[in-house]
């Protein structure tokens, strides 16, 4: 493999992970406080996007970003790719039958996550390597990782607030 394919399914898997974590929280808890499968949904998506930027968001932190510059390149570097995640993840979840309505220790839920999340991150790793390939995605987050994101990136976007020294 390659290694902006690596790359690509480093940050698919990385993105999948948060996505994963923050699906099955929101699940848990709306099945736990008996909310609608609506607003079930809902908490999932949102949970999903916090799980999937703060793992992206500490290392770039312990890299030595302030935290409100590494949000803003997280923001830009996992959005679509959790957004992509979560369109395919819940659309199949819909289609399995009764993957939704199935309970947490239900055995049709699981197999239908499972499934779900296959597809979610087969959706997602051609976004991955298309963002990487254009310097766009996870190449800007290790960019700031490996030490070199305060060189060009910087001044292209006119922007001290992608200074990695910069602490909030």
């Amino acid at each position: 493999m390659n290694s902006r394919n690596s790359m690509a399914a480093s940050a698919t898997l990385h993105c999948l992970t948060g996505c994963a974590i923050g699906e099955i929280a929101g699940l848990m808890i709306g099945t736990a406080l008996g909310l609608s499968t609506g607003i079930t949904i809902a908490l999932a998506v949102g949970l999903a996007f916090l799980f999937g930027y703060l793992l992206s968001t500490v290392p770039l932190i312990q890299a030595g970003l302030g935290f409100f510059a590494a949000l803003s390149v997280v923001f830009a570097a996992d959005t679509l790719s959790i957004a992509i995640m979560e369109i395919v993840d819940n659309a199949i979840m819909a289609v399995i039958p009764g993957a939704m309505d199935a309970g947490l220790v239900n055995p049709i839920f699981w197999v239908g996550m499972m499934i779900a999340l296959t597809a979610a991150f087969i959706a997602a790793f051609p976004v991955n390597r298309y963002l990487i390939d254009k310097g766009k995605g996870h190449a800007l987050t290790h960019q700031y990782q490996q030490g070199d994101g305060h060189g060009d990136h910087d001044t292209a976007h006119g922007s001290a607030a992608l200074d990695p020294h910069e602490h909030h």
